[in-house]
């Protein structure tokens, strides 16, 4: 790999996403275009819980090797984004009131007792990789979130569409996101423009957004294989597991 100009490795990267981004899974297009069954949109939000509560474990590790206060304030906020300022407010509460929304008992999917084992290696091996990677490259594969904006719009507008159990209050989580997302993603990608300056970095960064992309495409892929062609996993959700269905 020859060096690349700093706009000529952002190019590199959004090709990345253009191609390898989960929007263009199989299970995603399923999800926003009415096709799946309420047990396999409980499933998908069952099991990207944990990648949700996982997102400030990972972001954590990153903070304490910041070398600087300005970047540490900086990254410290993606951690409020999610754990919110007090009980009941961030990310992961509002992930919760979506998976409460269908119907999904919450002692249930914080148990993690339905969760894929796909999903659990998947996402530890990011928070992993984040933990003992470089900065750079832990900075770098938070690049989705260049991508992630576009499939949000797409995401809530057609589970509104499709779906009778969704409601806008199930979905609340999505909408901060919205503003989130490219301010994390725009300080990420000014940062790896300015730090990635031989050939040997720049691949570290273009292997990290690849590495990214395809953790979120083997969550997919474990739901299809479970969900959409009917290879059961021991263990996994199955259906039901409403509240009063955990607590009897």
């Amino acid at each position: 790999m020859t060096v690349l100009t700093p706009d000529a490795l952002e190019t590199r990267l959004r090709d990345i996403g253009a191609a390898r981004y989960h929007n263009r899974h199989e299970f995603h297009r399923a999800l926003h275009d009415g096709k799946l069954s309420r047990t396999q949109v409980q499933a998908w939000a069952l099991n990207r819980y944990y990648y949700q509560a996982s997102i400030p474990v990972k972001d954590a590790t990153l903070l304490a090797r910041l070398p600087t206060a300005e970047l540490r304030r900086e990254w410290r906020r993606r951690l409020e984004d999610h754990d919110g300022n007090e009980p009941g407010t961030g990310g992961i509460a509002r992930w919760l009131k979506l998976t409460d929304g269908l119907g999904l008992s919450r002692e249930y999917v914080e148990s993690l007792q339905g969760m894929l084992p796909a999903t659990g290696f998947a996402v530890e091996a990011y928070v992993h990789y984040v933990r003992d990677r470089s900065v750079l490259a832990a900075i770098a594969s938070s690049l989705t979130e260049l991508f992630s904006p576009t499939i949000i719009s797409e995401r809530v507008s057609g589970m509104l569409r499709h779906y009778d159990f969704i409601s806008e209050e199930t979905l609340a989580y999505f909408a901060p996101r919205l503003t989130q997302a490219p301010r994390d993603s725009d300080f990420a990608l000014a940062y790896v423009k300015e730090h990635a300056r031989t050939a040997e970095q720049q691949k570290e960064v273009v292997d990290a957004l690849i590495f990214k992309c395809n953790v979120l495409w083997t969550m997919l892929d474990a739901l299809q294989h479970v969900y959409m062609e009917g290879h059961p996993a021991p263990g996994a959700f199955a259906g039901a597991h409403t509240p009063e269905a955990f607590a009897a």
